[in-house]
């Protein structure tokens, strides 16, 4: 991995935070967790304890990797901020994304809920903006992204998005393939084999 593993030295994890989640989902998380710790790379997220968030870091963090959690003040105690790893507690929602993504070179997304569409659609905003060209991987078991990208490719059609726009982010259905398709996005179009984004 060498050269690109360089430039990608820290992954931001948006995901669910609630514990009723598919228990798939959440040992998905667990395995990207150390997914993450196996490929060095650090796992930045949401602070908290529950649900994928937790699952993700806790199992990052066991297997030896470096994390990294933002938290706001106010979610402390409902997302039961995990203090065994490194967390910054913010003031606000703004501060936790923003300081997410400046402590980011990569964004994967997991399952969730409105939270975890809020952060994704400004994560695209920015991108359709290009005010970054961070990579973006989906994971998609079971298709649960594609009335999500179904309705980007709505407003595509109707012409009020480009259709650049839905080459903004690659889509996985397979824990393990998070981390090359991360890499992936890091190779010049031109050098890249078959695109692996599935609608």
């Amino acid at each position: 991995m060498g050269r690109d593993t360089e430039r990608l030295q820290s992954v931001c994890v948006f995901c669910g935070s609630s514990d009723a989640a598919d228990p798939a989902y959440l040992r998905a998380a667990a395995d990207l967790g150390r997914e993450l710790a196996a490929a060095n790379l650090r796992l930045v997220y949401g602070g908290g304890g529950v649900g994928l968030m937790g699952a993700t870091a806790r199992a990052a963090h066991e297997a030896g990797g470096a994390v990294l959690g933002i938290i706001p003040d106010f979610l402390v105690g409902r997302e039961r901020a995990l203090e065994t790893v490194e967390h910054v507690v913010v003031s606000s929602m703004h501060e936790r994304k923003a300081m997410m993504y400046e402590q980011s070179d990569a964004f994967v997304i997991l399952p969730g809920g409105i939270g975890t569409l809020e952060e994704v659609v400004e994560l695209l905003s920015w991108r359709r903006l290009d005010l970054h060209a961070k990579p973006v991987v989906f994971y998609n078991p079971d298709n649960f992204w594609k009335t999500l990208f179904d309705l980007f490719q709505h407003t595509v059609d109707a012409r009020l998005t480009p259709p650049a726009f839905m080459d903004a982010w690659t889509a996985v259905d397979r824990v393990e393939d998070i981390v090359p398709a991360l890499l992936d996005e890091l190779t010049p179009r031109s050098d890249r084999a078959a695109p692996a984004r599935m609608l």
